[in-house]
């Protein structure tokens, strides 16, 4: 029996989650789940699993949560930041799936690797802000770290037990979101609703906008370099509008290797929930038969100028990528909020990079610092080009 911490557990990757753990009682316990603000979702899960504890944002949440399930089950509902490390180190809990969106998850999961536990990490953020730091916390206390996105864990499959022995590059695969085709001149007119609407995957809010920028395939090119202990020249984005193939390693000898499937968050959950065994996910088999043509493009980077900052923010090392995650978070929250336009994304990052060149990061409080400068510079910079467009 496996027993699990669910950290972003009404997101959807937590939601995922659960549907896989839920087809397997007799393998998995959920012993603590964690949501920000969708209470009612939160209530219906503690429910259905009747955890040990469960951790909201604030107190005003877990007054509403501790309401909605009073009488119905014994869970302990406590809420903030201190919390959420209190139930990514608990000594009952064996495996935490760290899929809080964004740098608010970095602690938490810095605490599940401080623990020993079995991560299993969708929150890229921790890789991309710390690097480094972070997978020395994983070796030093005999933690396991097992990748989630649906890239790193198709990358993961298809390395062999030794990761470099006779590897040539990573093949990282992205869909191209939504506006892969839209001509450029008319990027600057997108909704967040039409930046949401992917046509392969199912993601929050920003995450999608992530992905139409590509921001998000930079995201995980920074966090394979750590993942796999590979130098960014040999790790190349490919652009697969079909994801069916997830990601590919290809060999010294010419071999190249793919993971492939249905585009479903279960599969690479339920690969990490059960490995080094396999089980079922509630996946539908994939019909290759059926399957549409497979393409494969390079990308561009005057379409998505977010992926060669990402890339650029990899090469400068140190802080920088701390600096980018920060201020593409601001960014794409002003964008969300109709305070900044879509082309505006990767121009509030790029002018915050070079306001905060050479921030370094060997330690977690430098981290926190470049991250918190960042973020007050972006500010500052969307608030300036919210006023110009009034």
């Amino acid at each position: 029996m496996q027993r699990l911490t669910v950290l972003g557990a009404t997101g959807s990757i937590g939601v995922s989650t659960l549907d896989v753990v839920a087809r397997h009682p007799d393998r998995f316990e959920i012993v603590a789940l964690s949501g920000h603000r969708q209470i009612e979702r939160l209530a219906e899960q503690c429910l259905q699993f009747a955890p040990r504890y469960a951790v909201v944002a604030d107190a005003a949440a877990a007054t509403v949560l501790a309401g909605r399930i009073a009488g119905r089950v014994t869970t302990e509902v406590m809420h903030g930041v201190d919390a959420l490390e209190v139930i990514a180190a608990l000594p009952e809990v064996d495996t935490v799936m760290a899929a809080i969106v964004g740098a608010a998850g970095l602690r938490p999961a810095l605490a599940a690797a401080r623990s020993g536990k079995r991560i299993l990490l969708a929150n890229k953020e921790a890789l991309v802000m710390t690097g480094d730091l972070y997978m020395r916390e994983v070796a030093a206390h005999g933690a396991t770290l097992l990748p989630i996105d649906s890239e790193h864990n198709a990358v993961f499959q298809c390395l062999p037990p030794q990761h470099h022995q006779g590897v040539r590059r990573i093949l990282l695969t992205a869909s191209g979101g939504p506006f892969r085709r839209t001509p450029i001149a008319d990027l600057a007119n997108v909704t967040p609703e039409q930046a949401c609407a992917h046509p392969n995957w199912d993601m929050g809010r920003k995450i999608s906008v992530d992905s139409a920028t590509m921001m998000n395939k930079g995201l995980e090119v920074i966090e394979a370099r750590w993942l796999f202990d590979t130098p960014a020249e040999r790790i190349d984005v490919v652009i697969h509008p079909q994801s069916i193939v997830h990601s590919m390693v290809e060999y010294v000898d010419g071999s190249v290797l793919a993971q492939m499937g249905n585009p479903d968050m279960r599969t690479p959950i339920a690969h990490a929930l059960a490995w080094p065994e396999r089980i079922e996910s509630g996946v539908s088999p994939l019909d290759l038969a059926a399957s549409a043509n497979l393409v494969f493009e390079r990308p561009d980077f005057e379409r998505f100028p977010c992926l060669k900052l990402a890339f650029d923010a990899l090469k400068a090392g140190g802080g920088t990528p701390a600096v980018l995650n920060a201020a593409n978070e601001i960014a794409v929250a002003a964008f969300l909020e109709h305070r900044l336009g879509f082309r505006a994304i990767a121009d509030v990052i790029a002018r915050t990079l070079d306001q905060l060149p050479g921030r370094p990061a060997d330690t977690l409080d430098q981290v926190f610092s470049a991250d918190a400068e960042a973020r007050a510079v972006a500010a500052r910079i969307v608030a300036q080009q919210a006023g110009a467009a009034a």
